[in-house]
């Protein structure tokens, strides 16, 4: 007999030691962290749940955040040193990016001026309104680089949801899925929701992140509840995510 009264767990209390692979809280260079400030009230708010642990991914993208190894380490620096100022010893962070494959994405890469988030793994994202044109090719590029891709939160481009074997299809071509934490919950709509528990109960998931740019999404994350079962599906990805990049 169904229980109507089935046990549901906050997601961040899975998120204690998680090392958080996608996030936006270096300060001045994106849309997400405009300061210092801001920078150090976000992972104040990440500690409160156990996170302490964080691969900083500012976005790299032609004309709006034309982002290079330099700037990004620069901010990455400051932040460094305002965290030992305030003496965070739990707080770690590491710096990488988050990659538009746009117009300029294949001189970058060419020139060696990706910032992967290990030896091995490059964190790209896409446009939400169509895929790029030349996006099999690219990823042909990436691989020759000796890089894998990671496909940044591939439950929010709209345009795959009526083609759902564009997944599959990307995925057989070696790219690995990076869900965004946000999406277990309603911040970016039901149809995100819906797609996001699709794609892992398909098993296409393998990474989460919090994609976290302020201080309400934080606030957020705080409220997603989950049912035993999604727990249980969606542990195992958090814990694979820490095993991998921690």
């Amino acid at each position: 007999m169904l229980s109507f009264f089935q046990k549901k767990t906050y997601l961040v209390d899975l998120l204690e030691g998680f090392v958080d692979i996608h996030n936006h809280i270096l300060p001045g260079i994106d849309d997400g962290a405009k300061t210092i400030e801001d920078s150090i009230a976000l992972i104040k708010g990440f500690s409160v749940f156990g996170v302490n642990n964080f691969i900083c991914t500012p976005h790299i993208m032609h004309t709006y955040y034309d982002n290079t190894p330099e700037t990004i380490k620069t901010a990455y620096l400051q932040l460094q040193s305002e965290l030992a100022n305030h003496d965070f010893q739990d707080a770690q962070i590491a710096f990488a990016a988050e990659h538009m494959i746009d117009d300029n994405f294949g001189a970058i890469l060419g020139e060696n001026k990706v910032l992967p988030l290990s030896k091995q793994y490059l964190l790209v994202e896409m446009s939400f309104l169509q895929p790029p044109i030349h996006l099999d090719e690219t990823l042909v590029e990436i691989k020759k680089k000796k890089l894998f891709p990671i496909l940044a939160h591939p439950e929010r481009y709209l345009f795959m949801h009526n083609q759902y074997g564009r997944y599959q299809n990307i995925k057989s071509k070696g790219v690995l899925f990076q869900l965004n934490l946000m999406s277990l919950g309603d911040y970016y709509g039901g149809e995100i929701q819906k797609f996001a528990f699709r794609l892992i109960e398909d098993n296409l998931v393998d990474f989460v992140g919090s994609d976290v740019h302020n201080l309400s999404q934080i606030e957020t994350l705080k409220e997603i509840v989950l049912s035993e079962k999604r727990k249980n599906m969606v542990q195992p990805i958090i814990e694979r995510t820490t095993y991998n990049f921690g």
